[in-house]
């Protein structure tokens, strides 16, 4: 089996930081780590090497049957910065997200349809700073890319997520596209005068744009679940654009997403859709929406779905 010297090279580092920070030793030999990976002697050498080309390491003290390492002062503060990204809970939870969401876009592409969320952790997927989320971790991420409608699936209690979960197309776009960058992603139209589709409606809804039209169908006859889907989408495509507070904005997304799930369960509720949808009416109305954009999906809202009760 090859072996891989440079994924190697980080938890050798650390390592050799523990052990000699233990003993209060300048130096220590490696052959330990590399016992516990697998290395023979010749291959001990070869990794130190490639440390030591980094400069994260020095075999100063090396001797011909001795692959003897110890820390360079690039290699410290190296260690330092890493154990400081590693206990950053927001640099945590940006890798549990984007890990979740290439995992599922992985799985759906390799046939799997609603894997266990936790599975995830048994995959490199799961690592940041070369140590294992939690499982509150991936629950929390979970819960984030499910009320983005980056991803679907059941919730249980007493998780925040999905039990279960499967990309939506709008996640497989954050990851070919944006790698997974779920931040990026958000921002992609935030800037410029971008222009936000709704469903098949001759008009666009312009981010930036105070003046535009728009054209949408009432249905007379009720409630159409393929108009409340193209809704749904539309108002999470558009939720960066407004720059919610943070709490309004999962809010609006998860009833965003509720709308759209209600409205594909093959037995729609109207009662429930009038209500969840009154309730983005109303985040679209308060105070902390400016602009015109609030007021046109405000607009279209009750165009789709007619008989609101107040907000």
């Amino acid at each position: 089996m090859a072996i891989d010297f440079v994924a190697l090279h980080e938890p050798l580092v650390e390592w050799v930081h523990e052990q000699t920070s233990a003993s209060s030793t300048e130096y220590v030999t490696i052959t330990d780590f590399g016992e516990q990976h697998g290395l023979n002697e010749q291959q001990c050498f070869r990794l130190l090497q490639t440390c030591t080309d980094w400069g994260l390491l020095s075999s100063y003290w090396a001797t011909m049957g001795d692959p003897a390492a110890s820390l360079t002062p690039a290699g410290l503060q190296w260690v330092r910065e890493r154990r400081r990204r590693r206990a950053d809970p927001r640099a945590r939870s940006a890798t549990a997200r984007t890990g979740l969401l290439t995992w599922l876009w992985e799985q759906k592409n390799h046939g799997a349809g609603y894997p266990i969320v936790e599975g995830v952790r048994r995959s490199p997927h799961s690592l940041h700073e070369g140590e294992r989320l939690t499982p509150e971790e991936i629950d929390r991420a979970g819960a984030y890319l499910l009320a983005k409608g980056l991803i679907t699936g059941p919730k249980s209690w007493p998780t925040e997520g999905p039990v279960r979960a499967e990309i939506t197309a709008e996640g497989q776009d954050c990851v070919e596209h944006f790698d997974g960058d779920v931040s990026a992603y958000e921002r992609r139209n935030r800037t410029g005068n971008t222009t936000f589709n709704i469903g098949e409606n001759t008009g666009n809804i312009a981010a930036n744009s105070r003046d535009f039209t728009m054209n949408a169908t009432t249905n007379k006859d009720g409630i159409d679940p393929a108009a409340v889907v193209m809704l749904a989408r539309a108002l999470r495509q558009a939720a960066p654009a407004l720059e919610l507070p943070e709490e309004d904005a999962l809010e609006f997304t998860q009833l965003a997403t509720r709308l759209e799930a209600e409205a594909t369960n093959g037995s729609p509720d109207p009662s429930r859709l009038q209500r969840w949808g009154g309730s983005v009416v109303g985040i679209l109305n308060s105070p902390v929406v400016s602009g015109a954009l609030g007021s046109v999906l405000a607009a279209y809202t009750g165009t789709v779905l007619p008989g609101l009760p107040p907000a």
